[in-house]
């Protein structure tokens, strides 16, 4: 039996009665009667989740890679607990985040055998994901809540197992996350000898020899993202990796930080820092790894040989030179730039490297993508679009920027801030010229420039006086955040990939779709083509309109057999019809359901697990809903101040601007051509349509359009609330912050399509959302040739626009339906991009659909 004298309340001095009333204090009164160790509440305890923390699986690799720990509070207690393995998908998909109520329906006591003293709370079951009671929705700020603490131990800032001595990012590996990375710090003055030094070039006889190098002094050039090589089973306790470029007056080397000095040093090794390096090792380099360009340097570059720096075998010692102590007469090299204004970008070579600075326009949510390497476990790159101008052009930088492993920058990025991104990459696909981030890639936004060795360059210089031209509410009235947005433009011909070919993605059957939405995981993008024909087109305005009883059409919704947490077969629920409100959530299940049906029904649950749903219409589809749905210090001293003076005036006057802008939001929106005069919905089907739908075997519906999926215009006010969303779920939770709501003013939309795609087969369909570029303000109309069209359905699914008529105007739903015959036999392939946004809210969306005269085979033909 276990005793309740292993837990110990660690509440403020002189309350230690404080826990009277407590929900988990009685739950541990059960858990201390109990005979055994598990204990299934008759009785779900409903907790507030306020941690979620991951780290690397001891288990098998064949097992879950990643395992979880997470504290919850009753509003009286805080304790953090394991999260049971076959849990983990609750979290891998969203459904379990932080600041959601947890229905808690088995809980065990784990001893660790292996230490005197040391055992945790596991959870072993939860019943469902629920919105907070009221009780818990008054909590203001969650540090202020006792901590109850096991075996006289406080683990507050690492693992319950203690075999793992840090927690990773929870949604991907290359961020320095946690108490063990120590912040950045000023470097002390020191004092050096460097009488007895060696150059970089010298290196070579070294490590050719048996002698110990000598000290050497570099500055570094460039920095790698934090690269994470863990693996379960794995003995090393902190398995990371930075590379580093420094340099000398003799050239060029990389250099790699290993291991446990990774969280010591990293964010003490910014770019420009003067190092002074003792008791080092050299090894052979890598060559299997990307490089940063360093062209406007007439120094070598050593590629045989690295400089490593390790924790033990030797202990390499490290002294960060603070700048004012840096002497000329070492003649270390600056650190080298290369800007590009807009207007030079579309002639530089693809691949070729360049730094930009720019005024941010628009802000995409962070979205991830699986990583390709095979070996090891899954790994998730998180990345945002990002649009910015510098006045060279019109046309904005379009940027691809992936985690730099500075998340403090990476997740504020926000309109009207100055943004520098370093070694970026330019990509050309087709006509299609942006820009993606490197290895090496660092990031700069307002209150970073400060100091920065790029502030003297010309086109930085030059990028200042054009934004002291600007009138910040004409700026800000361009700016939008959110929304699906994928870039570049699928090409205009569609050719299936192969070995040779990468261009498309490889076709994937209807009714394999339901693989690839299981197995999607939290904002997770992917993108898959789908042949077959054009079976209904359906058109809905947007934002929708309140539903009347009358328009609410019931629907059939038939469960697929689901599988338990424990892995074991459970038989289809009853089902039972209910709307999801704002305060009763459906989260019996964490998979990614694709919901249906206007009235959305669901599996009752008990505490055997979650059921997983499928949804079709293949019983009742004829029922479709109508309804709307360099220089000397003083001189770089001025030049640091200015480039931050300028930024802070944005922000300083968003006060006055607001409230021009807000009017001018509402002139623009007048201005945008209204689609909403003709019919709010219009519906076609082909012949065959209702013939075979009833005998469908899958039909995987994507529902209505999710807010989330359009771009939405930028306020000051709203910022951190707008920033919340854009970003990952967090790892800790805010109260007031996720308590806070805005107004969504999306960026011209004003209506959208539901197209049904039959399989050739015939036995499965897939609901696809298109929503067409209508206004220049979209995002999406960036960087995408204005090509005229006929404006037919055809044609404006084909090209992802409408074109203006002769008038101003766009064309109404009324004359865009009425091209729908057209589609009629016509085989397609249609370009899917899908994205879990969270709990059972998967954004299916139309990017691209090829016509038959576009579609060619593997060897050219058609």
């Amino acid at each position: 039996m276990f005793h309740i004298g292993l837990l110990m309340m660690a509440g403020p001095a002189g309350h230690s009665d404080s826990g009277s009333g407590s929900a988990l204090q009685a739950v541990f009164e059960q858990l201390r009667s109990a005979h055994t160790l598990s204990l299934t509440l008759t009785s779900r305890l409903c907790l507030a989740v306020i941690a979620l923390d991951r780290y690397l699986s001891v288990q098998h690799p064949a097992a879950e890679s990643y395992s979880y720990d997470l504290t919850v509070t009753d509003g009286r207690w805080r304790i953090k607990c394991q999260l049971a393995d076959s849990l983990s998908r609750w979290v891998r998909t969203g459904s379990l985040r932080c600041g959601a109520g947890v229905l808690v329906a088995q809980l065990s006591m784990v001893h660790d055998e292996t230490r005197l003293s040391h055992s945790y709370v596991r959870i072993d079951n939860i019943h469902s994901v629920v919105e907070l009671p009221e009780r818990l929705l008054s909590i203001k700020d969650v540090e202020t809540i006792p901590e109850w603490c096991q075996d006289h131990v406080t683990r507050s800032d690492g693992p319950l197992l203690l075999s793992r001595k840090y927690y990773l990012p929870l949604w991907i590996n290359d961020d320095p996350f946690g108490r063990v990375w120590l912040p950045y710090s000023p470097p002390p003055d020191v004092v050096i000898d460097v009488s007895r030094i060696t150059l970089l070039a010298d290196l070579e006889a070294f490590f050719h020899s048996s002698r110990r190098p000598l000290p050497l002094l570099v500055r570094i050039l460039h920095r790698s993202r934090i690269r994470y090589y863990g693996k379960p089973g794995q003995n090393i306790e902190f398995p990371f990796q930075v590379y580093c470029e420094v340099a000398d007056q003799s050239g060029v080397m990389s250099m790699v930080v290993w291991n446990d000095l990774c969280p010591e040093w990293f964010n003490r090794l910014t770019v420009g820092s003067v190092l002074y390096l003792q008791h080092y090792s050299l090894k052979h380099s890598y060559q299997n790894r990307s490089r940063p360009h360093i062209r406007t340097l007439s120094l070598m570059t050593f590629h045989s040989i690295e400089i490593s720096l390790n924790p033990r075998s030797p202990v390499s010692v490290v002294t960060v030179i603070p700048p004012k102590s840096v002497q000329p007469q070492w003649c270390l090299p600056d650190v080298p730039y290369n800007f590009a204004t807009r207007s030079e970008v579309d002639s530089m070579n693809k691949n070729q490297a360049c730094d930009i600075i720019g005024l941010v326009t628009y802000v995409g949510r962070v979205e991830r993508i699986r990583s390709k390497e095979k070996t090891g476990p899954e790994k998730f790159w998180a990345y945002r679009w990002v649009h910015a101008v510098d006045g060279t052009t019109d046309s904005p930088f379009i940027l691809e920027i992936f985690s730099s492993s500075q998340p403090d920058i990476f997740n504020n990025i926000c309109p009207m801030t100055y943004l520098v991104c370093t070694q970026m990459r330019v990509c050309q696909t087709g006509c299609s010229v942006y820009l993606t981030s490197s290895t090496e890639t660092q990031l700069f936004i307002t209150g970073c420039h400060k100091k920065q060795p790029y502030v003297s360059e010309p086109k930085v210089k030059t990028f200042i006086q054009w934004t002291k031209t600007l009138k910040d509410s004409v700026m800000l009235r361009r700016t939008a955040v959110g929304g699906h947005y994928c870039y570049p433009p699928a090409p205009p011909t569609f050719t299936p990939s192969s070995n040779n070919n990468m261009t498309n993605e490889p076709i994937t059957a209807v009714a394999d779709l339901k693989g690839e939405l299981e197995s999607l995981q939290y904002r997770e993008h992917r993108r898959v083509a789908v042949q077959g024909y054009i079976a209904a087109m359906q058109y809905h305005t947007w934002p929708p309109q309140p539903e009347t009883p009358h328009s609410e059409l019931q629907q059939e919704v038939v469960s697929v057999q689901g599988v338990s947490d424990t892995g074991a077969a459970i038989p289809p629920s009853t089902m039972e019809e209910m709307t999801l409100t704002q305060r009763e959530m459906d989260s019996t299940s964490p998979d990614s359901d694709v919901t249906v049906s206007p009235k959305r029904r669901r599996v009752q649950t008990g505490s055997k697990g979650v059921h997983r749903q499928y949804f079709t219409r293949s019983k009742k589809q004829s029922n479709r809903q109508v309804g709307l749905t360099s220089h000397d210090e003083e001189e770089e001293e001025q030049q640091d101040e200015e480039l931050e003076s300028e930024e802070s005036e944005v922000e300083d006057e968003h006060t006055s601007v607001r409230q021009s802008a807000v009017g001018k939001e509402i002139d623009q929106t007048s201005q945008v051509p209204d689609v909403q005069q003709a019919a709010s919905s219009a519906l076609w089907e082909s012949r065959v349509w209702p013939l075979v739908k009833r005998q469908l075997t899958d039909h995987f519906c994507c529902g209505k359009l999710n807010q989330e999926s359009i771009p939405e215009k930028f306020n000051f006010d709203d910022k951190e609330v707008l920033l919340h969303h854009l970003n990952l779920s967090p790892a800790k939770w805010t109260p007031d912050l996720t308590s806070q709501t805005h107004t969504h003013t999306p960026v011209a939309c004003t209506g959208y399509f539901t197209l049904t795609i039959l399989g050739l087969n015939q036995t499965a369909a897939v609901d696809v959302l298109f929503v067409p570029v209508v206004s220049p303000d979209d995002p999406r109309a960036a960087g995408v040739p204005h090509t005229q069209h006929d404006n037919s359905l055809l044609s404006c699914i084909s090209t992802g626009r409408l074109c203006v008529q002769p008038d101003g105007s766009c064309p109404a739903p009324g004359s865009l339906m009425s091209s729908a015959p057209q589609l009629e036999s016509e085989r397609v392939v249609c370009i899917v991009d899908l994205c879990l946004l969270r709990e059972r809210r998967v954004e299916m969306i139309c990017s691209k659909l090829y016509r038959t005269a576009d579609i060619c085979q593997p060897d050219g033909t058609q």
